[in-house]
């Protein structure tokens, strides 16, 4: 299972959360228990999940640990209303990504997890807004690509298109 997970993306969301929350620290990972939690708690971290709620419909789920701050990696764009979560989070710190809306790149929608679809596809200036709309003051930004091994025009476009979107904000 781990020879398949997305390394580059990983290893960047671990350097940004750890430049901006070094361990040890306690957050609440917004979403299902996943590989990236074991590597946050391999590397120091005590982390929460959220058990696959619906956050559109229970955005105070977000209030039931005593934590340092919330992470949230690739999971904003699943919401129809992000805001609400994002004014219903306690904790001061937020750190978050997302995936970048590609211009040459329709929004992801499996075919096979109804759940599993983008609502949003976020440009960084929108996602900026949200998180300001929601009571966030940004300290620290990254983007980063991710690159494909096919040939074609949208695989070269990735080489130099950011993909990934990182924010560490704090009420």
């Amino acid at each position: 299972m781990y020879n398949k997970l997305p390394a580059k993306r990983y290893r960047h969301t671990l350097e940004f959360l750890q430049s901006v929350l070094p361990a040890p620290a306690t957050v609440l990972d917004l979403g299902v228990r996943n590989p990236f939690s074991e590597i946050m708690e391999q590397n120091g971290y005590t982390v929460y999940n959220t058990k696959g709620e619906d956050l559109d419909e229970v955005p105070e789920i977000v209030k039931e640990h005593k934590i340092d701050a919330v992470t949230s990696f690739e999971i904003f764009e699943h919401l129809v209303s992000p805001l609400a979560v994002l004014k219903a989070i306690e904790a001061n710190k937020i750190i978050t990504t997302i995936p970048l809306k590609l211009w040459f790149a329709k929004a992801y929608r499996s075919s096979v997890d109804m759940r599993d679809r983008h609502y949003h596809e976020f440009e960084d200036w929108q996602f900026d807004w949200l998180l300001e709309k929601g009571g966030w003051d940004i300290k620290k930004k990254q983007k980063w690509t991710s690159p494909i091994n096919k040939i074609g025009i949208r695989p070269i476009l990735r080489k130099f298109t950011p993909r990934y979107y990182a924010v560490y904000a704090e009420k």
